[in-house]
């Protein structure tokens, strides 16, 4: 399978070795960035200097099977209009819920496949809900939580970057998707405080936009209550409302995203904490059932992972192969929901979920 791959960050590099290690892809990286690119080029992958990014750049990747592409959420709009032109199958990683609404307008008799979010949140949590949901008769909760957290945090903030700054910035900042007491709302980013504890450390939990996916149509009329959280060290949430609300930065976002480049180191040593419950009826009982995981980073060798790379590029990697096998809608627009778990889980990209430690319960 031939894939143009869009990005060579941090996320894109991993997705690059990845495909190309396995041996079932033929691919090649385009990014602006020259020296990204020099670096995957010395590991014996193709690349290619790409200056722009939309449908009058299509010729560039005429002749691939697919389009995966790694890059800002800005750009997930463009790169689907590109992969339209060309006739490219189409994957993202996009949590920006208009990109998603487009793509699917876009993906509307469509003779190729268009699937974004296919990453950690959304991605995965995703496919993890909608697998639970289907083993009740009726549902009454489905709760999504998920966090890439440092491993050791020190800041007032109780937090490093693990991933695009764009994309944190911007999940924090736009309406909520979800559904309460069966009717679909907006909920306000950084409300719903709540407070838990895992494996005997304290966090707290805040909604956040993008990552339910596209549950909300997917379960509308089956669920009471479903939303999703982002999880954080405790304090966290209070200090981000300061900035965005009382220093009315989420009117200056740029401003917020400069200050947060230049004074908030990035780490490597990170862990992501995953877990989904989904509350209802089975055979005239009310029962409970929790997935729930803990992935970390992995520093033993010789190019070390974050967890954040590792759960991210896996989510997209194992959507792909699925889809190279056949076992994915081939043509319109394909969401997390129509993942297998099982099959998910059992992809050699998959594993990367399956091998991490499982937590057992939630305080």
């Amino acid at each position: 399978m031939k894939i143009a791959l869009l990005g060579a960050g941090h996320i894109g590099e991993t997705i690059a070795r990845l495909l190309h290690g396995s041996g079932h892809y033929d691919v090649t990286v385009f990014d602006k960035n020259a020296a990204a690119l020099s670096v995957l080029a010395g590991e014996g992958i193709k690349t290619q200097v790409i200056a722009e990014i939309g449908a009058g750049a299509a010729a560039t990747v005429k002749g691939f099977n697919a389009i995966v592409n790694a890059l800002p959420y800005q750009l997930a709009i463009p790169a689907a209009h590109m992969a339209l032109e060309a006739g490219c199958h189409y994957f993202d990683l996009t949590e920006d819920v208009a990109a998603t609404k487009e793509i699917m307008r876009i993906a509307n008799g469509a003779k190729t496949a268009f699937m974004p979010q296919c990453g950690l949140a959304p991605g995965f949590i995703g496919i993890v809900a909608a697998h639970l949901a289907k083993s009740f008769d009726s549902l009454n909760d489905v709760k999504m939580r998920v966090g890439a957290l440092p491993a050791f945090p020190t800041n007032a903030l109780k937090y490093n970057l693990t991933w695009s700054v764009d994309g944190l910035i911007n999940e924090y900042c736009h309406p909520c998707e979800c559904i309460h007491d069966g009717e679909k709302i907006d909920a306000l980013p950084l409300e719903g405080l709540e407070h838990f504890s895992l494996d005997g450390t304290e966090y707290e939990a805040f909604n956040t936009s993008g990552g339910l996916g596209t549950l909300c149509e997917t379960l509308a009329g089956k669920v009471k209550n479903l939303d999703y959280k982002t999880v954080r060290y405790p304090g966290h949430r209070d200090l981000m409302q300061f900035l965005l609300g009382d220093l009315a930065l989420k009117n200056d976002q740029e401003l917020l995203k400069d200050i947060m480049r230049k004074s908030m180191p990035a780490t490597m040593q990170d862990v992501v904490l995953v877990f989904v419950t989904v509350s209802g009826m089975k055979n005239g009982r009310l029962v409970q059932e929790v997935f729930a995981r803990k992935i970390f980073a992995e520093r033993d060798g010789a190019r070390p992972l974050s967890a954040i790379q590792i759960t991210t590029a896996a989510g997209m990697c194992a959507a792909v192969d699925l889809f190279r096998q056949g076992k994915l809608p081939q043509s319109g627009f394909v969401s997390q929901e129509e993942v297998s778990l099982p099959e998910f889980l059992a992809n050699e990209f998959g594993k990367a979920y399956q091998q991490s430690r499982q937590v057992e319960s939630i305080g």
